[in-house]
């Protein structure tokens, strides 16, 4: 492994480790409800998440998950969930809460692509997630933590549809201009949560906390879904931009094909993170990006099907792909209820072994 190269924003302890347990994990084995009082009741929100947090240190305290199991902390937004939702609520979507899900964004299929920024910010689910923060201010005079705020495709994807593919051959002007507005939208979103505590993507992944400086994360779930011509058309310069006012900058792709997108990811000024979804090359992506930090992602999915020595193959082939273990993260995002515990514990493990190797030959 190659540790040479180095990213001051970017710096952690070798091999940071995190996982993502699935609303239904959590319904399942903790009998936690994930309705509207999870996310914007104050007493709800802290409570669950210290909830939560002890649930982590009785099965996986020995890895150091659960650490804030004592503590009573005004969390304002989800840290232990993959849930992004408020914006597509602030923009006009419906939003759906379910019991063992996270919570369901219903499309609103505008007719145009039209946004108005003020209007989100005075919109009954803003008002929701004001109405919270002041709620925890007013008990402990601080709040904590970030909400996730998805990205520009998958927003735009939550208030046009399908459509917003054929707009981007049909309306290459409206649809800059939306991309552009949902750009502003989000920026100043993602800004004035920082202010307040401090931090901006925890919420998006929870890899970032163990980065020694507060990455802004940008969520491009759906880049899956575009080609890389669209990318660099409409949205490359979003990130290039973002990349100048805030650093460390980081994406987050949970696609399988990360790598297909190489050629725009270097034209990003300063691309500190990276997500690589499962199935991305990190072979060829480390080629191509030296100093990014590689956040690998397991699959979920096959996570109930793998043996406990077939994880551990995985995770010590990625990460020496990776090859660099000053610039590299494992994480695996939404482990459901059908996962057995050993084989998260199969994770923590194998990454603290490779952790142990490091230092013995340092």
């Amino acid at each position: 492994m190659n540790g040479e190269n180095r990213n001051p924003l970017a710096q952690s302890a070798a091999l940071p480790v995190d996982v993502v347990l699935h609303p239904s994990w959590w319904h399942e084995n903790e009998g936690l409800c994930f309705d509207q009082d999870f996310f914007f009741n104050a007493k709800k929100r802290v409570e669950c998440e210290q909830r939560m947090e002890r649930a982590l240190y009785e099965r996986w305290g020995e890895f150091g998950l659960g650490s804030d199991r004592e503590k009573r902390i005004p969390w304002v937004g989800a840290v232990h969930l993959a849930a992004g939702f408020l914006i597509s609520e602030m923009l006009g979507c419906e939003v759906r809460y379910h019991e063992g899900s996270a919570p369901q964004v219903l499309c609103a299929h505008r007719e145009t692509l039209q946004i108005d920024i003020a209007e989100a910010f005075v919109s009954a689910a803003f008002k929701k997630l004001s109405g919270l923060c002041e709620d925890l201010k007013a008990e402990f005079g601080y709040v904590r933590g970030d909400v996730n705020w998805a990205g520009v495709l998958n927003v735009a994807m939550d208030i046009r549809g399908e459509q917003i593919f054929v707009d981007m051959f049909e309306k290459k002007e409206e649809v800059n201009e939306l991309f552009s507005n949902l750009s502003r939208l989000l920026e100043s979103f993602v800004s004035g949560i920082e202010r307040e505590t401090g931090s901006s993507s925890i919420s998006v992944n929870r890899t970032v906390r163990h980065l020694a400086k507060p990455v802004f994360l940008h969520s491009e779930c759906s880049h899956t879904m575009i080609s890389t011509q669209h990318y660099e058309t409409y949205l490359l310069e979003t990130d290039r931009a973002w990349s100048e006012r805030h650093r460390p900058y980081g994406i987050h792709y949970c696609g399988e094909d990360a790598h297909r997108h190489i050629c725009a990811f270097t034209q990003i000024p300063h691309l500190d993170f990276l997500d690589v979804g499962w199935g991305g090359n990190i072979k060829q992506l480390r080629a191509n990006l030296p100093t990014t930090f590689l956040n690998i992602r397991l699959s979920p999915v096959e996570l109930i099907h793998n043996t406990c020595e077939q994880i551990r193959e995985t995770i010590r082939d990625l990460v020496a792909d990776s090859a660099n273990p000053s610039l590299t993260g494992v994480c695996c995002i939404n482990i459901d209820h059908q996962v057995e515990d050993r084989k998260i514990t199969t994770i923590l493990e194998t990454v603290r072994e490779l952790r142990d190797q490091l230092q013995k030959c340092n």
